[in-house]
């Protein structure tokens, strides 16, 4: 399989990336055949999924500006995946010029390609690091230049908890993280589910594709995922679907669709210092 220019060495053209899938369905250009061949299959198995990916994209850009009124500046985003238009830098940046964001994945196509977007951005970084060692990521060069744990900071996993498996206990993992966050720091997770929505009957033929992939798909009920918020105050409406986080205007019509999934913004106790 050919090499694009812009890959770097030693990836695997073999193995479908949950980055680089998610990059194709929101019509970005840095993946592969074999990314963009899991993608149509997930696709055909659950033609909504792109809509998804918007809606969640959408979920993430609303909490920002959330944070940003709350007077949270600094983010710190592990799972960022590959930047596209109206990434957390452009959104935060755009409400506070100094706004600082450290953005994390594991995948080297979305770190290589986070560097050159960011070049030239002195308040924001990447760090090539993964979820499950989350010391690799408090502990970054990145994170110490750009990040002052003694202030809030918004922790965003948005679309990635559900990349991680039961057997690498997940909660423990973020409340090792949070336990780094200042009071008044904020944690913005989505997360998929079958509760609700399609996913009921649908989402089989999804996780077979997810399987082939870097990472499987993991559903989880509203109360497993609410417990990622252990330590925070959910903020109004709560852990909800998608599309009813603080929605910028009221759609006619709720997709069922976008009812496969929750998201929520919870507040670490405490005044900020």
């Amino acid at each position: 399989m050919e090499r694009p220019a812009w890959a770097p060495q030693g990836i695997d053209l073999t193995v479908p990336s949950v980055s680089r899938m998610y990059d194709y369905y929101l019509g970005g250009s840095h993946n592969f055949e074999v990314d963009r061949e899991a993608g149509k299959r997930a696709i055909e198995a659950w033609p909504g999924l792109p809509k998804i990916i918007q809606a969640n994209r959408a979920f993430m850009r609303r909490a920002i500006r959330y944070a940003i009124g709350e007077g949270v500046t600094q983010f710190l985003d592990i799972g960022s995946g590959i930047p596209t238009f109206g990434n957390v830098h452009e959104v935060a940046q755009s409400a506070d010029s100094s706004a600082r964001v450290v953005y994390v994945d594991n995948d080297p196509v979305a770190v290589a390609h986070s560097r050159a977007v960011l070049d030239g951005n002195e308040l924001a970084d990447v760090v090539s690091a993964d979820f499950r060692s989350p010391q690799d990521i408090l502990y970054s060069a990145e994170a110490d230049r750009l990040l002052d744990f003694g202030k809030p900071v918004a922790l965003l996993l948005v679309a990635v908890l559900h990349f991680v498996e039961d057997k690498d206990d997940p909660w423990k993992t973020v409340r090792e993280i949070s336990d780094s966050l200042a009071p008044g720091s904020l944690l913005v997770v989505s997360h998929s589910s079958a509760d609700e929505g399609p996913m009921r009957t649908l989402g089989t033929g999804v996780r077979d594709v997810y399987r082939q992939t870097s990472s499987p798909l993991i559903t989880r009920t509203r109360s497993e995922i609410k417990q990622f918020f252990d330590g925070f105050d959910l903020v109004e409406p709560g852990l909800v679907p998608l599309p009813r986080w603080r929605p910028e205007d009221m759609p006619e019509a709720e997709d069922p669709l976008l009812l496969s999934g929750y998201a929520g913004v919870g507040h670490k106790a405490g005044s900020a210092g």
